[in-house]
């Protein structure tokens, strides 16, 4: 069985040592680093499983190494972030950079060992589960699963993460209508109630790089007092 690998960069010595102690009582390997530019030059040379990520760092913060994550690690990787009790922007900026889940401090270890086991059983099951199609082909619009390249009339679109995730479960199930809260949960991975507008957000921007006229959208539509659908059909091959 080969051992999960995850990388904890909080600069508060006594959380690192516990939240060390309780993530290797269930057989993970952890790296620990108090200093952010320290900790990213670590994910640049090394393959971890699972990265959590304080917001408040000495050298990088955590929200310049969730971006830089995000942009030029090419192997997905679930980000699980540390907030402050009164730092409810940086939770809305880190979700919407591409964070799976945070945790506000003071937080339950036993909480912070079950989001963790959550978030590797969820990378799992995304790992083994059955091939889908490489390829899916709408009008004018191709979507590449493995290379996660999406292109417009031939060109290319510059996507985040997140959105190439909310793109590609949009495609996946078309002609669907989901709500917030039901996107929350499927392309983000966990129910934050509270924080819909991430959602908004998101798809704002997807649309902009998206549709021709984003005011009068042709795939991601909204459906008044429920939620968004994506108006398309697959091509056959």
């Amino acid at each position: 069985m080969i051992t999960k690998k995850i990388i904890l960069i909080e600069d508060n010595k006594d959380i690192s040592q516990l939240v060390k102690l309780h993530l290797s009582d269930i057989g993970l390997s952890v790296d620990v680093f108090a200093d952010g530019s320290k900790g990213w030059s670590s994910i640049q040379q090394h393959p971890y499983d699972l990265v959590i990520l304080d917001i408040m760092l000495p050298g990088m913060d955590g929200l310049e190494i969730l971006k830089k994550i995000r942009q030029n690690i090419k192997t997905y990787c679930p980000i699980l972030m540390l907030t402050s009790r009164s730092s409810e922007m940086d939770r809305v900026l880190g979700l919407e950079l591409g964070a799976d889940d945070y945790l506000t401090k003071p937080f339950s270890l036993m909480e912070l060992v079950a989001r963790v086991k959550a978030l590797l059983r969820r990378q799992d099951a995304m790992n083994t589960s059955k091939p889908q199609q490489q390829k899916i082909i709408f009008n004018g619009l191709s979507i590449d699963t493995q290379t996660r390249e999406v292109l417009k009339l031939k060109i290319k679109l510059e996507l985040t993460a997140k959105e190439f995730d909310l793109l590609l479960y949009f495609a996946r199930h078309p002609g669907q209508v989901f709500n917030r809260m039901q996107l929350l949960d499927k392309v983000w991975g966990y129910g934050h109630e509270g924080y819909e507008h991430t959602v908004n957000s998101h798809i704002n921007r997807l649309r902009g790089k998206l549709e021709s006229a984003p005011s009068s959208p042709e795939f991601i539509k909204t459906v008044w007092g429920v939620g968004y659908q994506f108006n398309a059909k697959p091509e056959e091959k």
